[in-house]
Order: C-alpha cells, then structure tokens, then sequence
C-alpha cells in the first residue's frame, strides 16, 4: 500500500493551550472543515506536524462527558470523504512517536454547512478522545462509538478504539483529527480498513468537456469528478491543443486556492482561438504525470475531448443542476459559463418551480469570483422540499427585467427549464419486532416495511454485531434489555432511530442461605430468581424439599458430627424451560462455647491453640489470657483468633494460666461472662 505525504514538516512555536483560541486560528489549507483534505480507502495518508492553532470547541456525544466544552479542535487537521458502499468504516491513526495523543471525531455533513460541526452534535457518528497515548481508530471488539477525554488505564477509563461507525452510501464526511500538544508532535499515518463501507470512488477520472472564453485567450476544462491540485502542472504541460494557432502557456485549478482539490482546469494562452474545431489532449507533464484523482489514479495519457469556438456567442443553456439533497432548502444550478452576478434578481424572480408540493423562491445569489461571475446560481426557497416526485425549474424575467446573462453578455433565452427529481423523507422508526421465546435465547423478526424508496438498512444490536438486511433476525438473552439501533436510507435522505427491547420470559434461578448452622437451628432460604416462574422445586440435601416458591425455615438434624448438605432450588415457567441453583449449608457438631481446660502448641496439629470454641453466635467477644503472675499474655476480640503459647515471640514454660471470656448471646441478647483455667503442656 502506498503512503501519501500530505504536508512538510512545519517548525512549532510554543503557545499555552489556552492562549491559541486567542491569538492563533487556523488559516493553513486542510486545518478548517471547508479545507479537508480528500482521502479514500486505497491508500495510507502520512501526516507531519501541523501548524499551532485552535478554531474553537466541538460538541461530544459521550455519555460519561460532564463540560462538552472542553473538546477543542486543537492543532487539528480534517479530511473528507465520501461513502460509496454502505457499511462500517474502520480507521487507525498510527502516531510516529506511540507517546504521542492523537484524537478524531467522525461527522456526517452531508447537505449541511461544514461548519456547523462545531454545533451540531447530531452530526456526529463516532469518535475518541480518550486521552490514551498510542495507536488509535476503530475495531469490531469496541462496545461504544463514542469515547471520551480520562487519562485513566482501561479497563477504569475510557477505551482509546471505539466501535465501528455505520457510513451510508451517497453520504459525505468530515473526519477531525486533533493534537493536544502545544509544543510538538511526531505526526501519525491515517489508513482506512477492517470495516465493509468503501469510500474509494472507482469512476475512472477523465476529461469531461472543454470550452474557451469569450476572448479566446482560455479553455475552460471540465473534469469528470474532483482531482487533486498537486497533480497539474502550473504550466500546462499536461495538455495539448490540436490544431494549435496558440499556445498553451499555463494552467490554475479552479478552488485549488482554497482546497486540494479542483473540478475543472483553466488553461492561458499566448493568442487568440479563431473560430473553428479543436482538440485537446492529455499528456504526461514536466511533473512526471497526467491529473491525478483524489485516489492517485490518472487520466489516462492519449485521452481527449473536442469542442468548438463558435464563432458568433452564443447564449449559455440552462442545462445542469446538482442533484438536490434531502429536503432541499437551495437548488444548485451549475453552468458551463460563468454568469454575470449583477444579472441575478436578488428577490428569486428569474426562477419559479413547479412540482407534487407548492414550491415558494426566495432569493438567488452566486459564488462570485473578483469579476463578480459565478459558474453557480444558488435558488434559495422559502423552506424545505419534503414530498418527493419531478420538479421543474424554469426561468424567466426577474424584476430587475431580464433573465440571467453570461460572462459573453448573452441572455438565456425566458422559459428554459430544467427537471430535478426530489427523494422523500424517511423514518427509520417504521420497524417492528417479534418475538420468538427461548429457554436460554430469544430470537427476534425484525422488519421494515417497504416504504419511501428505502433500500439501505443498516441494523445495529447493543452496539457491537451489524446486519445490512432489510429484515434480519437476531438472537438476544431472554432476560435481558437490548439497545436496537437502524439506520435507513434511500441514497439521499436519512434517518436514525434507537430503542430499547426488554426481554423477560426467561428464567433465572438463585437463592440466599446460611453457609453455617448450629444444630436445631433454623435454616432461612431466600428466593432471589427472577423471570415469570411457574413452579419451585426446593431440595435440601437431607431427603426433604418445598414447593413453595420462599419455603418454610428448615431444621437439620442433630447428628453429634458435623455434616455438609447440598441445597438445590429448580425453577421453572410455563414454556417448560427451566434453570437449577446450588449451595451448601454446613451443620456443625456444636455450638456451646467452651474453652479447654488444657492444650499442647508443639505443632503437630493437635490442641495446638487456646481459645473459645464453637463461638459463632457470640458477638462483642473478648477473650484475654494470664500467666500465674497475672500479667496479660493474650487477648482477642475475633473468636477464631486463637493463642499459640507465645509471648512477644517467645514460648511461655508449662503450667496453668487463667482465662476470662466475656461476649454477647447474639440470639437473646444475653451477656454472658466466665472465667477459667487452662494448662499449658509442652
């Protein structure tokens, strides 16, 4: 795979963090939405540092985000693309330096404003500001699209790969990638893989049409889709003119000013074009290459267009509009002229529209260069287009009482017109779901009703397994709550919906009991299994059993041994499906509270301690022991703490010591003190 450099290495000048959103915007091409650098998935984008700059805070849609304020595009460097084959997009951004911290966000900008990303949070699909060092992008083991800013290890903090984002065909976006460091970084390589979208446009690039300028001193080349600046040669050499009464002498991209890319090339010649046919063809330039797309593929050499300089003007059609987007707001017509902007009725008169809906034109306006023309019209309407069907644009006189006029002074004749077709709104809640019970799995028909064109559906289940069925089936726990997520398209118009599913027809079995018991005391059970039982079905190890579903207390029988009794509760509902749980209970021999009169701590597991035996039930126990000269050898408040015969380290000589115990009857309540003598044999 090759590697695209993007940008030199650029010196950093040390800013605070804070003091960049005052002094420091970003004016460097690629490190502002309207100047994303286009990427497509069939090569790896290598990146070198980027100048210090901030243009302002982004919205986050991370649920353990508390200041959504503080996600700032620091040092930030954004790229675009567009979706080609719906699916999920996998992304990993290698730092050169694996110390460095690289975040991204994902947006989905298609028929808004570029800016709007840092306001609109509802246009983001995926990101990850864990504040990790290290490799990051996405993965299919990620449980969550969206991770935000902890400097904590995983698994307490944030994980620094988040799930795969769903991309729809047709749709356009916008990827930030941001730097903390104020100082330096190490820049990082940007591929794009692991997911099943594709954003690889594969129309070969080539040579749409070609016209001159009024004055026959240009051809005006029209390119089939975007191609990258950096791939024309500045003078021309790319091209050549047949039959040639001029020469080509040098050539500009037209937005390569603002943008990598350009979607037509104006070429200048040492002459004046006489009227007549001619041909331009492509070449290999001084710089070693044709025209280059967005993807590193060339307009093949030999390629060729012919056109005509006619030799009367004549006027420029009406013949060429963008397809609109979803519920469009403003109709883009494109021209193969620049027309004049003072032509322009800026109240919309020069055009109205007919269609399924009434349609209301408000105001025209162009993307005017420094001669004041615009190769594009902008029809802005009083709102949004929602019913879909064939709309007509037609043109007319406006009030400033004519209709538009091209850069050759030449007026398009009233009445032309053009067809554009608008797709309906969608809603992506029109799904249902059924059911299918399980004992273990339930399995659910998910369906979506043909409706509005829709024709992509991209399923997503608890945030992590996918389906592009229009009517997948899916097994989930059945008792669980599940987080659905589908996303539907028609190729132009979109839309989202999550819901939960709560399943609850399964069963679960678990209960509470004593680990320990005293002889003749009662076992209490406690019946924790959920789900819609039907029936219980207790065992208690010693030959009886309940159906009750909280049984009644059990007594063990007093056998004079300890004894362990295996505890089983069976639940089961009226589907037949059934779960089992399992305890121990240990009956012990006794639990009178005894201390012994004599005991031999030389190791070899008998007698070895002194302390209170069987105290299970006493609470606030003390326990102190004394040697005949009544100094304090021993004390314990823990039952189960037990003397070994040592003082400070050192064994004690035989003989015979005295005790006190003193505790509280933790069933009666009762305080109870005593007082004995033990000897100690070695």
């Amino acid at each position: 795979m090759f590697v695209k450099k993007l940008l030199i290495a650029l010196a950093f000048i040390y800013f605070p963090v804070a003091l960049h959103a005052q002094t420091n915007a970003c004016t460097t091409l690629g490190q502002t939405p309207a100047t994303a650098f286009p990427v497509c998935g069939s090569d790896t984008f290598s990146q070198s540092s980027v100048p210090v700059c901030f243009n302002g805070t982004v919205p986050v849609r991370c649920s353990n985000s508390t200041d959504p304020n503080i996600y700032q595009d620091l040092n930030p460097y954004w790229y675009k693309f567009t979706c080609f084959t719906a699916g999920t997009l996998g992304l990993t951004i290698i730092p050169n330096n694996l110390l460095d911290d690289y975040d991204w966000q994902l947006f989905d900008v298609t028929g808004v404003d570029p800016s709007q990303v840092y306001t609109n949070a509802k246009l983001v699909i995926g990101s990850n500001w864990s504040g990790l060092v290290g490799i990051t992008g996405t993965t299919t083991t990620a449980t969550s699209l969206y991770e935000c800013g902890s400097t904590s290890i995983p698994p307490t903090g944030p994980p620094i790969f988040s799930s795969m984002p769903t991309l729809v065909k047709g749709h356009n976006y916008l990827l930030l990638i941001s730097h903390f460091s104020g100082d330096s970084q190490s820049g990082y390589k940007l591929s794009f893989g692991g997911g099943s979208a594709s954003i690889t446009d594969t129309t070969p690039p080539a040579i749409r049409s070609a016209r001159t300028s009024c004055d026959g001193t240009q051809i005006i080349v029209l390119l089939n889709k975007k191609m990258q600046c950096g791939s024309l040669s500045s003078g021309g050499s790319d091209f050549i003119l047949s039959p040639a009464p001029a020469g080509i002498v040098s050539a500009s991209g037209n937005g390569c000013a603002t943008g990598f890319d350009m979607d037509s090339v104006t070429l200048t010649l040492n002459g004046i074009l006489p009227p007549g046919g001619y041909t331009l063809t492509v070449t290999t330039g001084t710089d070693g290459n044709t025209l280059l797309d967005n993807c590193f593929t060339p307009v093949p050499a030999g390629a060729f267009v012919s056109f005509n300089k006619p030799g009367v003007p004549q006027p420029t059609p009406l013949d060429s509009l963008t397809p609109p987007g979803c519920a469009p707001r403003v109709i883009q017509l494109v021209f193969s002229k620049r027309i004049r902007c003072s032509s322009l009725a800026s109240d919309g008169s020069d055009f109205t529209i007919t269609g399924p809906s009434p349609v209301s034109v408000t105001g025209i306006s162009g993307v005017c260069d420094a001669d004041n023309e615009s190769p594009i019209i902008l029809v802005k309407l009083s709102g949004p287009i929602v019913v879909g069907g064939l709309y007509k644009i037609t043109l007319a006189p406006g009030t400033d009482g004519n209709t538009i006029i091209d850069e050759c002074g030449q007026m398009t004749p009233t009445g032309s017109s053009l067809t554009f077709l608008v797709k309906d709104t969608v809603s992506a809640a029109a799904f249902t779901d059924q059911v299918i019970p399980g004992c273990k799995t339930d399995t659910v028909q998910f369906t979506y009703p043909p409706r509005n064109g829709v024709d992509q559906w991209q399923w997503v289940f608890n945030g992590a397994d996918t389906s592009l069925l229009q009517n997948p089936r899916h097994g989930f726990p059945n008792l669980s709550t599940d987080t659905i997520q589908l996303i539907v398209s028609n190729d132009v118009c979109s839309d989202t919906v999550t819901s939960e599913i709560v399943l609850d027809n399964g069963v679960h079995a678990a209960f509470e009991g004593p680990n320990l018991l005293c002889p003749q005391d009662a076992a209490v059970f406690r019946n924790n299994s959920t789900g819609q039982t039907f029936s219980w079905n207790w065992q208690f190890g010693d030959g009886s059993g309940s159906s009750f579903q909280v049984p009644p207390d059990h007594r063990y029988p007093q056998t004079g041994i300890e004894h362990t009794y295996n505890v089983i509760l069976i639940v089961q509902n009226d589907a037949g499906c059934a779960d089992t749980a399992t305890g121990k209970v240990d009956v012990l021999r006794s639990c009178y509270i005894a201390v012994p009169s004599a005991f031999t701590p030389n190791g070899d597991g008998q007698n070895d301690f002194l302390y209170p035996l069987n105290a299970y039930k006493a609470v606030n126990l003390e326990f102190r022991v004394y040697n005949r000269y009544g100094q304090q050898v021993f004390e314990s408040r823990e039952w189960t703490r037990k003397w070994d015969g040592t003082l400070g380290g050192q064994p004690q000589p035989a003989g015979t010591f005295v005790w006190t115990l003193q505790y509280t009857d933790g069933e009666t309540g009762k305080k109870v003190f005593s007082k004995g003598a033990t000897i100690l044999i070695r």
